[in-house]
């Protein structure tokens, strides 16, 4: 599958139109639910695919972000044989009372797997936790980039973002594939 199709199956399987209340209390009447094409094994294999060639030279685990990075990281892993890890929003407070489960991260250079980056807020916070346990984090994938200010964010924090894609391309190809 090309870059460009893959582009409009994303965007066709997960643009929906309605009304929907968004988190900052707004409605709109178009949405985009990533999990549809985190669910849908065609796309996530597609994804995986482009995705495993971003993933630097060197990484030892990838480290999916609760909730969507976990399925891309863990297909990604099965992509390239790179162990995962599954990094939660909090620490759980009982087992093993870790943040991040599955591959060991303590001083293991790691590349995380998110799926849409808006702001970085949530992955800026679970960087801090991953290297506070000990990991090397300089890298970050993601299927989506929506919002330019995230990847400021990021860089500021020593990151470097590798997207599939912004928005706007996501929209371009679902308008082209539509017109055909």
């Amino acid at each position: 599958m090309t870059k460009q199709l893959l582009a409009g199956e994303i965007y066709s399987t997960s643009h929906l139109t309605g009304q929907f209340q968004l988190r900052s209390g707004q409605v709109s009447d178009t949405y985009f639910d990533k999990y549809l094409f985190e669910s849908k094994p065609s796309l996530l294999r597609a994804i995986a695919y482009e995705l495993s060639t971003h993933i630097p030279i060197g990484i030892d685990v990838l480290a999916g972000l609760e909730m969507g990075g976990i399925p891309i990281a863990t297909a990604i892993s099965l992509q390239t044989g790179i162990p995962a890890a599954y990094v939660r929003k909090q620490a759980k407070p009982y087992g093993t009372c870790k943040q991040a489960e599955g591959a060991e991260v303590r001083g293991q250079r790691l590349c995380v797997v998110e799926d849409v980056v808006n702001t970085g807020g949530q992955i800026l916070l679970s960087v801090h936790a991953l290297r506070e346990a000990g990991a090397i984090v300089e890298d970050v994938v993601c299927v989506i980039e929506r919002n330019p200010e995230g990847r400021r964010k990021l860089e500021e924090a020593g990151l470097k973002l590798c997207a599939l894609f912004t928005m706007e391309e996501l929209a371009e190809a679902g308008n082209t594939v539509s017109e055909h």
